[in-house]
């Protein structure tokens, strides 16, 4: 549950949610911003006890909203007994603390309430220290939030400070410190990234990410395919830490999958940095497999937040296979006309009855094939390691073996794979093939 200052030590039991609606902002898309808001909270555990939308012309720099109205919402969540305000945006930290002076209650924004989410979900240590990064840096202009106490110790003479303006003045000065340490952290955890990637391009097997907006079905697909050990469960931002595991193509030609954190509207800026080096799997794969829930009122919505995010992150030039999801879900014939419309090239699936995942396949092969050449390879009987790795890792076209014992074959390679092979492959490779 979200904690509330470091003056009470309490835990918010009862939150009472406010949409906000600006001008140019359609109530539907309001309302929907205000329901996601209400699910990630709702997985904290925490109660949502009344909700409140608000439309506001232009932004009032004190509460957001204009006095009158800041009055309205503490006088509804009183009614309800609420001991928590959680806003569907960004406040900036004055707002915030204007609004626990109003209100004496915890006062939380939607940013808080994703960081919150992210350090319960991080399980491996790049992902706690990215998560800790983030809360680190959103909580240092918002410190004297929590050492509002110490207010009401007065300054001294003569130049010298209060004692209250030195604390925190050293807890500026610890947090700093913090961020520091734990970008050093993160440097080196991002080697050791960049040393197994190394590894993998080694291998040279052609590699997709998988992308798109959370709960989308990313982990599903990326379970019903491969077999992974991975956790699938039907709520947002249930995978954190990018899970790569290998899938054998019908036709024996090998490809990477990796299932990579999930994109949310308003995902707070501070996030996208400190997760880039989770999400620069989709940066670096061969292509992208972004996934798309079919069965939400919103799925265009949820597009224009992906792209939004790979553009962010200079992904969004990669060669791009859409995939709708949840079709057992959706039988709106409308809707598919309108998606087909939209998405002449995409690919429809369910991850729970198996339907389009054989289609999904053969796409899989037309795009690993298009990066790929066939060669005439011959191997001496010293490199039967060669051999193995192309049977479990390349399409093996024919293969003999001479009377020296030399193997001959035919591969069908990719240009990673390629270089493996390049000192066997014979001259006249056109006219062998």
């Amino acid at each position: 549950m979200i904690d509330t200052d470091k003056d009470s030590r309490k835990l918010v039991e009862r939150a009472f949610l406010i949409g906000i609606c600006e001008e140019g902002t359609l109530e539907p898309e309001a309302a929907e911003h205000l329901r996601e808001l209400a699910e990630l909270v709702s997985n904290l555990q925490v109660p949502i006890v009344g909700e409140m939308m608000v439309k506001i012309r232009l932004p009032q720099p004190q509460y957001w909203v204009g006095s009158g109205k800041a009055e309205e919402i503490f006088a509804q969540a009183q009614q309800v007994h609420a001991d928590c305000l959680i806003f569907d945006g960004e406040l900036t930290p004055s707002q915030q603390r204007n609004w626990e002076r109003l209100t004496h209650l915890a006062v939380v924004d939607r940013q808080e309430v994703i960081l919150d989410i992210f350090a319960e979900r991080a399980s491996t240590r790049e992902a706690v220290l990215q998560v800790e990064l983030a809360r680190t840096r959103y909580s240092l202009p918002r410190l004297t939030r929590a050492w509002t106490h110490l207010s009401r110790q007065h300054g001294g003479t003569s130049g010298m400070r209060g004692q209250g303006e030195k604390q925190i003045e050293n807890d500026r000065r610890l947090v700093r410190l913090r961020i520091a340490e734990l970008e050093e952290e993160l440097k080196a955890v991002r080697l050791r990234r960049q040393t197994q990637r190394k590894e993998r391009d080694r291998n040279g097997i052609p590699h997709a990410a998988i992308v798109g907006y959370t709960n989308a079905g990313k982990s599903s697909l990326l379970k019903k395919l491969t077999g992974a050990d991975v956790l699938v469960e039907d709520k947002l931002f249930a995978t954190l830490d990018p899970t790569t595991r290998r899938l054998q193509l019908p036709n024996r030609q090998s490809l990477l999958l990796t299932d990579t954190v999930g994109f949310v509207r308003k995902l707070p800026h501070t996030l996208v940095e400190a997760f880039k080096a989770t999400l620069e799997e989709a940066v670096l794969a061969d292509f992208l497999i972004l996934v798309l829930d079919i069965s939400s009122s919103y799925v265009e919505d949820h597009w224009e937040t992906t792209m939004g995010v790979l553009r962010e992150l200079g992904a969004d030039e990669k060669k791009l296979l859409v995939v709708f999801n949840k079709i057992d879900l959706q039988r709106d014939p409308l809707v598919y006309a309108k998606i087909n419309h939209l998405f002449p090239h995409r690919l429809l699936v369910s991850t729970v009855t198996g339907e389009g995942l054989d289609q999904l396949q053969d796409v899989f092969m037309q795009m690993v094939a298009a990066q790929t050449r066939v060669v005439r390879v011959k191997l001496p009987p010293s490199r039967y390691d060669l051999v193995a790795f192309a049977h479990a890792n390349c399409q093996v076209l024919d293969s003999s073996c001479d009377d020296a014992g030399s193997i001959m074959m035919t591969l069908n390679l990719d240009g990673k794979l390629r270089a493996r092979y390049e000192p066997f492959i014979l001259n006249n490779e056109e006219n062998a093939c």
